[in-house]
């Protein structure tokens, strides 16, 4: 066996195990996937931050007035990062309108949504803290079902919901689609042996003590919602993830806005293995799972990368090296019995990894209910399986070039 059939077979392996992996969590908390604690009345303070977003701000204000809450145990916060478009002026008028929307604007622009989110957290009012995004709409229920984690169990620090694609039109909105359905199944799953690392900024909510604690979001890091649960793990705290309900989210409507955004998502993970790296080991599920997977994960991609630029390269010269010569010397370039079409034990395994893939795929969207798989046709999720995941190394290696170059920002 060469080298190439030892990374291949390796390949094989780790996607077996995270497949079974997967399978073993799904078995163990299938019959409490969509459940969530029973909640009682408590105010919240949802904080919005805002930049340039005159036109979503007012249907996400507008879908916070809609939660299934009362209204006088809610405020929204928004925290206009000095945007340079109208977004204030439309706040304005919903602050003046409503009571329990107020409306803060930063003295300077920041360039992320960390600042603007640390100002909204000093200046709430209330024990638990919403975080949601100037595009996003959470489901009515969604504060509802989601309070209750936080509530049940003190250390629980924070909560996460499905984040899905809001109103996909374009193919790669509708590809993201299935990549959000994926990703909330996979979250919940993970939320079975307490490894949630992340609360998206579409929605999540917080225990202000707990945030205040830990020192609120960074604003140094281009994923700060992952950055925060690390933290907050770090201090024994815990977060949880509420499958029953969800939050629908603004997708890029092009590829370079979507190569863009997962260059920063990229490069905001990155920061965060290395910032945790000395916990490798400690702190609880931190250090044993969620350190282990992301360094893991990242070493496949790039690693995977590596091996088939290697072989494209190599490829290419012996084809072009051989057509050269055979040219020159008027030998035949291809002979048919030179064609060969028997199957190997490598082109089995892959055929087998990928019907597994698409298995899983599938059985995630099905898993969703409602109407998540309505929206996907074979061919965008053979797509999505075969070219838009494939993609994915590509991203990591230009995000790891940024990271090293200081040539990012958010």
């Amino acid at each position: 066996m060469n080298f190439i059939d030892f990374v291949f077979f390796f390949y094989m392996f780790a996607g077996m195990y995270m497949m079974s992996l997967f399978l073993f969590l799904y078995l163990c908390g299938r019959n409490n996937l969509f459940d969530y604690p029973k909640a009682k009345i408590e105010p919240v303070s949802i904080v919005v931050p805002c930049y340039n977003e005159a036109a979503e701000i007012g249907e996400a204000i507008e879908s916070l007035l809609k939660l299934d809450y009362p209204k006088n145990m809610i405020e929204i916060i928004v925290v206009d990062d000095k945007s340079k478009d109208n977004s204030a002026e439309i706040v304005r008028k919903y602050a003046s309108k409503y009571k329990n929307v107020r409306l803060i604007v930063n003295k300077r622009n920041s360039g992320g949504a960390a600042e603007p989110t640390n100002i909204g957290i000093m200046a709430a009012k209330y024990p638990y803290i919403a975080v949601a995004d100037a595009d996003s709409a959470p489901k009515p229920d969604a504060l509802m079902k989601m309070i209750g984690f936080l509530q049940n169990d003190k250390k629980v620090g924070a909560v996460t919901c499905s984040v899905l694609a809001k109103e996909p039109k374009t193919f790669v909105q509708k590809l993201q689609n299935i990549e959000y359905a994926v990703i909330a199944m996979t979250r919940k799953l993970l939320d079975v042996v307490d490894a949630v690392y992340v609360t998206p900024g579409p929605f999540a909510l917080y225990r202000k003590k707990y945030l205040l604690e830990a020192g609120l979001f960074d604003t140094k890091n281009l994923t700060q919602d992952i950055e925060i649960v690390w933290r907050l793990r770090s201090k024994g705290y815990l977060a949880r993830m509420c499958l029953a309900t969800a939050v629908y989210s603004a997708t890029p409507k092009k590829i370079g806005a979507w190569w863009r955004q997962r260059i920063r998502w990229n490069i905001g993970g990155t920061q965060t293995l290395i910032k945790y790296r000395n916990y490798l080991f400690k702190a609880g599920m931190l250090g044993t799972f969620i350190l282990p997977f992301f360094a893991f994960s990242l070493f496949l991609g790039i690693f995977g990368l590596g091996v088939f630029s290697y072989l494209f390269v190599r490829r290419f010269i012996i084809s072009y090296l051989i057509t050269k010569y055979s040219l020159y010397a008027n030998a035949t370039l291809i002979r048919m019995q030179d064609v060969s079409f028997s199957p190997s034990i490598l082109n089995f395994l892959g055929i087998i990894m990928f019907i597994m893939g698409l298995g899983f795929t599938l059985f995630y969207l099905f898993t969703m209910r409602k109407d998540v798989i309505k929206k996907h046709n074979v061919f965008n999720i053979l797509f999505y399986l075969i070219v838009y995941l494939s993609v994915y190394p590509f991203i990591m290696i230009t995000g790891l070039v940024k990271l090293a170059t200081g040539r990012y920002s958010w």
